[in-house]
């Protein structure tokens, strides 16, 4: 619970745990919305280390991101779906990857696009858009 309280220090991570909690109606699936921080986690990852190539200052940045997205991870995953969790972080990983690799070292236009939009959608679950 201390991980909670420090989270909930800041208004938009706040939000991002509240909108996991299950709704009165039970429309809210915690499940997919704790695969999206996994995911998240793994793309700004992939970033983070893409930026060790290119931008190196832009790294810590992005290392601070993915710490906030792991921190939310941690925060309101039951126990026992290690492997589950860690499974969508690598395959977001490896995909964010080949997108950035193709936008830089191939010149994919469409490919900048793809990862700039994904990385500004996990980054808006942290109140960094």
């Amino acid at each position: 619970m201390g991980a909670l309280k420090t989270l909930c220090e800041t208004i938009p991570v706040c939000l991002a745990i509240q909108a996991l909690a299950p709704t009165a109606s039970g429309q809210t699936d915690p499940a997919s919305g704790l695969r999206t921080f996994a995911v998240c986690a793994g793309r700004l990852a992939a970033l983070m280390e893409h930026q060790w190539l290119v931008d190196g200052p832009a790294s810590e940045a992005t290392a601070r991101s993915r710490e906030a997205m792991l921190a939310l991870v941690d925060a309101v995953a039951p126990a026992g779906q290690t492997a589950q969790l860690m499974g969508w972080r690598i395959e977001a990983k490896v995909a964010q990857a080949g997108l950035l690799t193709r936008a830089t070292f191939g010149r994919d236009r469409l490919a900048k696009q793809r990862a700039d939009y994904l990385i500004g959608q996990c980054l808006a679950l942290i109140g960094q858009s």
